[in-house]
């Protein structure tokens, strides 16, 4: 009778433990930017994914470089950011197995309707020196995510190096795109933004497109693996079928449904 109980307790704690594995193995933490949280994608696609495959996806949201840096560390099973440069850098190094395209938007220069700087048009690097000229405020989210690097860049293509001086009304705030947005919003100032988050958010005040159609300002975003190889520990059929599952049908038809007053957000390049 004891080794009848002892057998079945043996058998019930390894079905405890086999259990556990297995929800473990259902889960996956993807690092990826503002953007895609606070636009509303995320709420969107992930239960549709979940639905299809069984796998909850838990997000931290941070600006691009910080979540590639969550890579490097293994503290991520998949990354999902949008700065082409640091992402082929990240494959490079060995951190990640291959960068696959996923979708786009584009970026928007947002400032005061009555537009004090006279920057409205086509040209981003006309309008960032227009505002440089005119001392008007602008917010930078200095963050080191994709959406500071191609302010940055930009600031450059313009002749204006930031980092050696910063012009007059030059803020940065070191936080995501929706707080940027707030801070502009209540300074009446000029802020680089994605489109997606732009039409996502509310408290506007004042502020309106002025800049948009820029070739330059065209805005890819990719998703990558953690390399098991850096970081055994990485959930890798689970990540991989994330990255496949977002560039297959499924997830590009839910990437192209979300949208917002009718606007798409984001369209599929993969």
């Amino acid at each position: 009778m004891k080794s009848r109980r002892l057998l079945r307790l043996l058998i019930a704690a390894a079905l405890l433990v086999s259990g556990l594995a297995s929800a473990q193995e259902t889960s996956i933490v993807v690092a990826s930017t503002t953007s895609t949280e606070q636009s509303g994608l995320f709420g969107h696609l992930l239960p549709q994914f979940t639905k299809e495959t069984g796998i909850a996806v838990r997000v931290v949201a941070l600006g691009t470089g910080q979540a590639l840096d969550m890579g490097r560390r293994g503290d991520a099973d998949a990354v999902l950011v949008h700065d082409t440069v640091a992402e082929e850098k990240f494959v490079a190094e060995g951190f990640g197995l291959k960068r696959m395209p996923v979708m786009y938007n584009d970026f928007v220069l947002v400032g005061p309707k009555a537009d004090p700087a006279k920057v409205q048009g086509k040209d981003v690097g006309a309008g960032l020196l227009k505002i440089k000229v005119a001392a008007q405020p602008f917010v930078s989210r200095g963050d080191k995510s994709g959406t500071h690097a191609a302010e940055l860049r930009y600031w450059k293509q313009a002749g204006i190096d930031v980092a050696a001086a910063k012009p007059e009304g030059y803020r940065e705030c070191g936080c995501g795109m929706g707080p940027a947005l707030n801070m502009a919003s209540s300074m009446n100032g000029y802020v680089l933004a994605d489109r997606g988050t732009w039409l996502a958010f509310k408290n506007r005040g004042e502020l309106a497109i002025l800049v948009e159609g820029d070739q330059r300002l065209f805005n890819p975003y990719g998703v990558i693996v953690v390399n098991p190889a850096k970081h055994p520990h990485v959930k890798l059929a689970a990540a991989q079928r994330f990255a496949d599952w977002l560039v297959s049908p499924a997830g590009k038809a839910a990437i192209s449904s979300y949208k917002i007053g009718g606007e798409q957000l984001f369209f599929p390049n993969s």
